[in-house]
């Protein structure tokens, strides 16, 4: 932790509070391997600025002076946070903490980007307008878009289900709102509330894979997200597993999303028989009877999904050695089914110990925790911004 620049050591910070607060110094200094000078210099900044504030004094083990504890300090700040769907918009007005506060949900009728950032703007001010406290600062919108994202410019570079190449969403959403905008991939997003609020917390290196109607990942490492060098790291669902496999909707063939997504799941249970208007939730029901020819051809399609998943986390598990992953999305409604096989898949697949190594917990993820996400992004950015 002490080689990270000091705005990357003060997030570490301010999460630290945030997840285990009230905190004093010398234990945040203890959790994080700083020296107690270093957490001292950089938490100066954060009290300044109203994003932390004293509270109450206790001492270590009933021994020594009482030492002030740290919080977040709520109050003062509100952030917006929107996740970009195929089939709706969703937005969450959060305080400091990323404590959801309001909710609010639209469906879209258009993907056309300049309709869908109409429909993230008009949320964002009915949200706004209908705070409680109208004296708190709204730090900004945070949007979570699934698909390559350049985070630096706020441009999505490529979103196959929205159908978007190279649309502009942090300059437009913010001039349309007069908010400061922070875009990524909403997967990301997803890592960063894990890591300060689910299954990721207390944990400083893990990985995400979502499953629903695409197949994402995320990785924080060391407590800090690894986006890579073009925001591209994590791309799991891409993962070429079957050279000459199914076609996927990214255009390349073999990938895990061909067959592990949701789409890919009501594709291999049509193949083998099933009737072709039945959707997820119908599948998912049929697996659970287990009954007749279309029960048994939803039990092969979760197996088929579950065996693609295991493989990639095979790859994951064979380069990163992770602790720790967090299956979530709304596809992990049947995880019941596709779990065994993707367990086998990553056992058969791992070397050595890489899949006893693992732990796998299933978070089924909320629209709401997915926007919480979004939300924490601006946090991030704007503690980092304020340290810099």
């Amino acid at each position: 932790m002490a080689a990270l620049v000091p705005d990357q050591t003060g997030a570490e910070i301010f999460a630290q509070v945030l997840t285990a607060g009230p905190i004093s110094r010398t234990e945040i200094a203890q959790r994080l391997g700083l020296s107690p000078s270093t957490v001292t210099r950089l938490l100066s900044p954060l009290l300044d600025g109203g994003y932390l504030s004293e509270t109450g004094k206790q001492t270590a083990n009933g021994l020594g002076r009482p030492q002030k504890l740290l919080r977040v300090n709520t109050e003062q700040h509100l952030v917006v946070g929107i996740q970009i769907a195929r089939t709706h918009v969703a937005a969450v007005l959060t305080d400091l903490g990323a404590r959801p506060l309001l909710r609010l949900q639209e469906a879209l009728d258009s993907l056309e980007p300049e309709h869908v950032l109409s429909v993230a703007a008009g949320l964002t001010a009915r949200l706004v307008d209908r705070a409680a406290n109208a004296d708190a600062k709204v730090l900004g919108i945070g949007v979570g878009v699934g698909g390559h994202v350049d985070a630096a410019s706020g441009v999505c570079r490529s979103a196959v289900r929205l159908g978007w190449t190279d649309v502009p969403v942090a300059a437009p959403l913010s001039a349309a709102t007069g908010l400061p905008v922070v875009v990524n991939n909403d997967v990301n997003a997803l890592v960063i509330a894990e890591r300060w609020f689910g299954e990721g917390r207390d944990v400083e290196s893990f990985a995400v894979i979502s499953v629903g109607r695409g197949v994402g990942g995320a990785l924080m490492l060391h407590g800090i997200l690894h986006a890579g060098a073009g925001g591209l790291a994590v791309e799991f669902g891409h993962l070429p597993i079957e050279p000459d496999g199914r076609e996927c909707a990214c255009g390349n063939r073999g990938c895990v999303e061909a067959l592990a997504s949701s789409d890919g799941v009501l594709r291999t249970f049509r193949e083998a028989g099933g009737r072709p208007d039945a959707d997820y939730e119908a599948v998912v029901e049929l697996a659970r009877s287990g009954e007749g020819a279309e029960g048994r051809a939803a039990l092969e399609a979760f197996a088929v999904a579950g065996d693609a998943l295991g493989r990639g986390l095979a790859c994951l598990c064979n380069l990163l050695n992770p602790g720790l992953v967090v299956i979530a999305g709304e596809g992990v409604v049947a995880y019941e089914f596709f779990g065994p096989a993707m367990t086998a898949a990553l056992k058969r697949h791992a070397v050595s110990t890489a899949a006893e190594d693992c732990v796998i917990k299933v978070d089924e993820a909320s629209e709401t925790l997915w926007a919480r996400g979004s939300a924490c992004l601006v946090i991030r950015e704007s503690v980092r911004a304020r340290l810099a």
